[in-house]
């Protein structure tokens, strides 16, 4: 029996969305390390230099959380404020469209993460594992 396009591609679900997860965390990811290490490209800010060098640190930060799929709904929560928080501050006051202000990048961040925010990390992350980890007891005995 043939199945419908539709049922395919949604078989599929779990594999694309792990792509798509761990795709916008390494970008992420690459972003924050710019702007504190100067790697993979020189984009390197002072320290301390605000908000740059703090930003940098929760674009790390979150970026390894979201590629690891760990916390990943609380991560991509501060990535999504974060890039809202971009924009509205540094590309908003120079032109409203984001092809004319030079905010594509935050405005696709921030949306990216808010669809992390309701899809959740997937069944091919560090998430869906937790709930199996052991619990720590308190084994003081009195």
């Amino acid at each position: 029996m043939a199945q419908s396009l539709e049922a395919r591609l949604n078989s599929y679900w779990p594999t694309a969305l792990t792509v798509f997860r761990v795709m916008f965390g390494l970008l992420f990811l690459c972003d924050g390390l710019s702007k504190l290490i100067a790697w993979p490209a020189p984009d390197v800010i002072a320290v301390g230099q605000w908000p740059e060098y703090y930003a940098g640190w929760i674009e790390t930060i979150t970026g390894s959380l979201i590629t690891l799929g760990l916390f990943t709904r609380a991560a991509a929560f501060v990535a999504s404020g974060e890039m809202a928080v971009a924009y509205f501050t540094a590309h908003l006051p120079h032109g409203f469209f984001p092809a004319s202000n030079g905010g594509e990048p935050a405005v696709m961040y921030c949306f990216a993460f808010l669809l992390l925010i309701f899809a959740g990390a997937g069944p091919y992350a560090l998430d869906a594992h937790r709930s199996r980890w052991p619990k720590r007891r308190n084994r003081l005995r009195r």
